[in-house]
């Protein structure tokens, strides 16, 4: 216990924050407060009480005045008496304001005042502002600052490590504040909050260099305290006090294990060094390479251009060889149509002049057929004219003639009776011209007719079926 009073002793010799309650009047509590009293922090003030029971001294005069006063009058010494009771009441009034104005109370913006009556604390404490404390043993005890995050300061000395080597120190920083007057004031205190908070810190920084090797001790710089921050909050949250954060700011080793430590970082560097050396070397290959590679590229990019410029142009030939190709063939499809209309319209032409000739030599044939079938006619007529007529001999079956004598006998006139008529025929042309031919003549030449206009007809549907 000794030992750690000594450690604290030199830690605040050497720049260790230190937390104590002053006594001042109301002008100085701001000052002391927000600036600290001799390089100490001073989160609570103990305000000078003035008001006392002085003001009671009025109240006394005034009544050993009006006593007076009454008392003179009863005797006849009306002026002295009224003089008196004058003052005696300019005494009463003297004492009201006095009264009045030593019970005025201003918290600073920032502070809670902690009320107390006959000694004891009374209230939630006054919120910043003015009040009156119209009770005579009414008194405002302390003015604590529960607004500011005050800066503290600790550094510890021969903290050891997890090989049991002694860190030279390890400067500790943290920012607190007052979250509950009441119980700060009630419980502990500013002056044994100091002690308490110092010696938890320093517990705390010693749980955590144990847990490091010698090696990483400079890690503890600007690492990760959270868990120092929580550990510190449990142990100060009953005294009304909380951390509001804490780092490591600095940590020095020993002088011995510095050297040590000193010659493992030149060696460090120095492979550092051949490290950062060989980089270089190998990242000036490497650009070399990276060059090589850049400049094949651009040799290869070139070729790509050729080549491309090499296709364009022979696609750009192809293109125009298919076009002239295309033109020539459009050309020659234009010429064959062209040849391909006149051939239709003369295969049209001509298929008019062949349906007009066919037509022709249809109404041409009708009137061949006609004229030829009306010469058959006339032929007919001619030679039906001229033909033999049979001679019908009738006999009586019932006489029985019938013998062939009597036949011989008719074949032998006949012949002979023809002639005779067709002298008589030749001679008496001119007779038979003008006299109408005989019914068997006419029946002949109505069908011939007949034949004539059944000719015609076949062969105008024939010409119809052709067209």
């Amino acid at each position: 216990m000794s030992q750690q009073i000594m450690d604290t002793m030199t830690a605040r010799g050497r720049g260790m924050s230190s937390i104590k309650e002053a006594v001042s009047g109301w002008g100085d509590v701001a000052r002391l407060l927000r600036g600290g009293d001799g390089g100490a922090i001073v989160p609570v003030v103990i305000p000078k009480d003035q008001r006392g029971l002085r003001w009671t001294s009025l109240v006394w005069f005034g009544l050993w005045a009006a006593i007076s006063g009454l008392l003179l009058t009863t005797v006849d010494h009306g002026g002295l008496g009224g003089l008196a009771i004058f003052v005696a009441l300019v005494s009463f009034v003297l004492a009201a304001l006095w009264w009045w104005r030593s019970s005025i109370v201003e918290i600073e913006e920032g502070t809670v005042g902690v009320l107390t009556k006959f000694g004891a604390i009374s209230g939630p404490g006054l919120s910043p502002g003015r009040h009156y404390l119209w009770h005579p043993w009414a008194r405002v005890a302390y003015v604590v600052d529960v607004t500011t995050e005050i800066p503290y300061t600790a550094p510890v000395l021969s903290s050891p490590t997890h090989e049991n080597v002694p860190l030279k120190s390890i400067e500790f920083f943290l920012r607190f504040r007052i979250v509950d007057a009441i119980r700060f004031v009630q419980t502990i205190g500013a002056g044994n909050f100091d002690l308490v908070l110092s010696n938890s810190v320093q517990d705390a920084i010693r749980q955590r260099s144990r847990q490091v090797r010698t090696e990483s001790a400079y890690d503890l710089r600007g690492s990760d305290v959270k868990d120092m921050q929580d550990l510190l909050n449990r142990q100060l949250t009953r005294y009304g006090v909380q951390i509001m954060g804490c780092n490591i700011p600095d940590v020095q080793l020993p002088d011995q294990y510095r050297e040590h430590l000193a010659t493992r970082e030149r060696v460090a560097k120095e492979l550092v060094a051949y490290e950062k050396e060989w980089e270089l070397t190998r990242k000036r290959r490497i650009d070399t390479l990276l060059m090589e590679i850049e400049r094949s590229k651009k040799v290869r990019d070139a070729k790509i251009v050729e080549v491309q410029a090499s296709l364009n142009k022979a696609r750009k030939d192809v293109a125009q060889m298919l076009e002239e190709r295309e033109t020539e063939a459009q050309k020659v499809r234009y010429e064959i149509e062209t040849r391909a209309r006149t051939n239709l319209v003369a295969a049209q032409g001509e298929a008019k002049a062949q349906e007009q000739l066919a037509t022709a030599y249809r109404d041409n044939r009708a009137v061949l057929g006609y004229e030829l079938a009306r010469r058959r006619l006339d032929v007919g007529a001619a030679l039906a004219e001229q033909a033999p007529r049979p001679v019908i001999v009738q006999t009586d079956g019932s006489s029985g003639d019938s013998s062939a004598l009597s036949t011989l006998l008719m074949a032998q006139l006949l012949p002979g009776m023809v002639e005779v008529r067709g002298t008589s025929l030749e001679t008496n042309g001119s007779r038979s011209a003008a006299t109408p031919p005989p019914p068997s003549a006419r029946r002949v030449q109505q069908a011939a007719g007949e034949a004539a206009a059944g000719l015609v007809q076949r062969a105008g549907k024939g010409a119809k079926g052709e067209a």
